[in-house]
């Protein structure tokens, strides 16, 4: 399938075959089992993008045409990629979808168990892994790899990375927490365990201070911030060096590394399976 998407990306946008159409669907229902995804990671723990990948996911912009998407009664409009339209689900996918607005979009793939409270939104090329749960109000971003057991608390936003194809997803590995209103964006990955304090806000360009280790982490190149394994990162703020900065008293935002999980953080953090 690689060397077919890849022959048709490479193509001058213009007229689609049937079979070229029927090609695209292949792709978007292996992206929807989970077969192939927009990131993976190899056996030492290293991601490496796919880049193929992103660009099939591009291409079924191109291939598609804006067709009326709303509900019968017309109550609401949406216009849309005819490539891309809402995700289908039945009770053998084992996936919960409270009512109330949620919205999937078809190319992504969301494993048995996962919770989707509303209003929710999954984008094109995202990938949830099992037992994760996506609160209200939160943002999974077209190509964002999402690991197990993960908690995207109320009005998370998880950026994708769609473009360019060859750049880092943001990835959050297993069993992370990532609080209320808190933002990852620009490929940053997040590793397992740790824990994004409420408003805690990641740019691939944010400096992350770590007080228990003493160090300094920065995105080097192509090379994506890391979130350690087991950190605990708060909001927090660095002063401002210049002499006008230190005349106005002026700080920048700092996410601050407090802590590493310990048995205290699991207890205050640990998800009520019963709601599963």
């Amino acid at each position: 399938m690689r060397e077919r998407i890849e022959a048709l990306a490479a193509r001058e946008a213009g007229d689609y075959s049937a079979e070229d159409f029927a090609l695209f669907a292949e792709f978007k229902n292996a992206l929807n089992r989970g077969a192939i995804r927009a990131a993976e990671r190899d056996s030492d723990g290293k991601w490496h993008p796919n880049a193929w990948v992103k660009r099939g996911i591009l291409l079924g912009f191109r291939m598609g045409m804006i067709v009326d998407m709303s509900p019968a009664d017309g109550s609401l409009r949406f216009l849309d990629k005819d490539t891309y339209p809402i995700h289908s689900f039945t009770p053998t996918d084992r996936v919960r979808i409270v009512p109330g607005g949620s919205s999937i979009r078809d190319g992504a793939y969301i494993a048995p168990g996962v919770v989707c409270m509303p209003p929710m939104f999954v984008n094109a090329g995202a990938y949830v892994d099992e037992g994760t749960m996506i609160d209200s109000h939160a943002l999974v971003g077209s190509c964002a790899q999402i690991g197990k057991r993960v908690h995207l608390s109320a009005a998370a936003q998880i950026g994708g990375v769609l473009e360019p194809t060859g750049a880092m997803p943001v990835i959050i590995e297993d069993d992370v927490i990532v609080g209320g209103n808190c933002g990852v964006y620009e490929g940053t990955i997040v590793r397992e365990r740790a824990v994004l304090a409420s408003g805690t806000i990641i740019t691939g360009s944010t400096p992350l201070f770590d007080l228990v280790r003493e160090e300094i982490y920065r995105r080097n190149g192509d090379a994506p911030l890391e979130i350690p394994a087991d950190a605990v990162v708060v909001p927090g703020a660095r002063a401002v060096q210049t002499e006008k900065g230190r005349e106005w008293g002026l700080s920048l935002y700092a996410p601050v590394i407090v802590k590493y999980r310990d048995a205290k953080t699991d207890a205050a953090t640990q998800l009520e399976d019963l709601l599963r």
